[in-house]
């Protein structure tokens, strides 16, 4: 598939909304959010584990230890209801609380200290962050894209920030317009957040608190190896990219991830005005921060539009973004695998490779503990994706005639549950796939990133 194309498929599939009112879809009644991540439907495999998937990697403690951790414990949990206790004593009982598979070695309760000890950045509440930070981490079905609206007493606020700077009057009513986002573009970035929250709790908690204190951003140090296989190239990446960056030495570097500056608008609105099913100020923030780096620094939360050299449109990330923006938040080396063949119509005339071998890729990326993000189309009669959507696969089960049901997450239904898709259904639909790269290597001729970056950036620049 061309550059172009490829582009024009994954921005559709962030921007056309109303995917969810799909045949072939069962929602999962789910347990109560005090139970651990896994364990709400232990009948399908989620990384052979009904634990979160990165505790099967450490060893798992499940007891506090020594005066300091008891105190920061006593502490966390003076400062919740009767709910919130039993909830942080399950992540306890569980391992979670004190998983440490973050990037500096911290542990969830760590930074649940923090959160509730150490100021919040201006207008965030303390007890509000810890509250959200650690409901997201025992049931992570909960984060969604939805805004929400602007109450009156901060319209004004939100139209000069969006209008700051602008002299055309054209301009100006435009950006009066634009606050009133009705149709959320950050399915890639909610779902990143809800696969950080699920398979790195502790680096989750991290995010959460250093992106909620008042420096507003966090660091994060990553392999170079992990984006190209060259340094140089890796370097272009991050170049590329705009994000603040250090060399540590020659396969190491320094990330600096941060919000755009109207996030905090944003967030201090859903800490006052949040309505049921809406974001939370937490998922204002990663999800900020996610399309900040997806889009090149461009983003703006007040309209969720960005910018941006490797986009022409205005809502979203394309593919080779999402697949950037995820290989550097898990510093791991992602693969967008795309398995659709679409032609310049954008009608879909095939794949890539058969459905078997492309099951098989998402089998063995949930046996290795992966939760995998997709983007899947819809087509009308004449096989012209019209639609499109990014969720995230948790899970799987197998049916007595071995067929497979996929188990996912969807942050734009207005659901804070799993549903199903039966292989039949889901697989036909899957446009691409955000894999490791030693799962598909030996099947498919996959273009680096890097590669995929230039061609985008060369494409762009001959359409100016």
């Amino acid at each position: 598939m061309g550059v172009n194309m490829v582009e024009k498929v994954s921005s559709r599939i962030c921007q056309l909304n109303n995917y969810n009112t799909i045949s072939g879809v069962k929602n999962i009644v789910s347990n109560n959010a005090a139970e651990s991540t896994n364990s709400i439907n232990p009948t399908f495999t989620a990384a052979k584990t009904v634990q979160h998937p990165q505790t099967s990697r450490v060893q798992l403690r499940t007891e506090l230890s020594g005066k300091e951790e008891k105190a920061k414990y006593t502490q966390v949990v003076s400062h919740l209801d009767r709910s919130g206790r039993k909830i942080v004593n399950n992540l306890l009982k569980t391992g979670v609380l004190l998983n440490d598979n973050s990037n500096d070695k911290s542990t969830v309760l760590d930074n649940l200290y923090k959160i509730i000890t150490e100021p919040r950045a201006e207008g965030l509440d303390s007890k509000t962050m810890l509250k959200d930070t650690i409901a997201t981490i025992a049931y992570p079905y909960l984060i969604t894209q939805q805004f929400g609206d602007i109450p009156a007493e901060y319209k004004q606020r939100a139209i000069d920030m969006n209008n700051e700077g602008k002299t055309n009057l054209f301009d100006i009513r435009q950006g009066i317009s634009d606050v009133n986002v009705v149709h959320s573009g950050t399915c890639v970035a909610a779902s990143t957040e809800f696969k950080l929250a699920k398979q790195l709790p502790a680096e989750f908690a991290r995010f959460a608190n250093e992106l909620s204190s008042p420096k507003m951003s966090v660091e994060k140090n990553i392999r170079l190896d992990n984006l190209a296989d060259e340094t140089l190239n890796a370097v272009w990446l991050l170049d590329a990219f705009e994000i603040p960056w250090d060399r540590k030495d020659f396969n190491k570097a320094k990330l600096i991830f941060a919000p755009d500056k109207n996030a905090i608008l944003r967030a201090q609105i859903q800490t006052t005005n949040k309505d049921p099913y809406e974001r939370t100020p937490l998922d204002v923030l990663m999800q900020s921060t996610f399309m900040q780096i997806g889009s090149q620094q461009s983003y703006n939360t007040i309209t969720d539009k960005r910018h941006g050299k490797f986009n022409q449109n205005d809502k979203g990330l394309i593919e080779f973004e999402k697949t950037f923006t995820e290989s550097v938040v898990f510093d791991k080396n992602i693969l967008s695998v795309t398995y659709q063949t679409v032609d310049e119509n954008a009608r879909l005339i095939g794949y890539e490779t058969d459905l078997s071998t492309m099951k098989k890729h998402l089998l063995t990326a949930l046996n290795e503990n992966e939760n995998v993000i997709i983007g899947y189309t819809q087509t009308d009669s004449n096989n012209i994706i019209i639609n499109g959507h990014e969720i995230t696969l948790v899970g799987y089960k197998t049916g007595n005639d071995g067929k497979i049901t996929f188990i996912c997450n969807d942050t734009d239904d207005g659901i804070p549950n799993l549903i199903e898709y039966s292989e039949d259904y889901l697989l036909p639909k899957i446009h691409h796939a955000a894999l490791p790269k030693h799962i598909v290597e030996d099947d498919l001729k996959i273009v680096p990133n890097w590669v995929e970056g230039i061609d985008v950036y060369k494409q762009m620049r001959g359409a100016a």
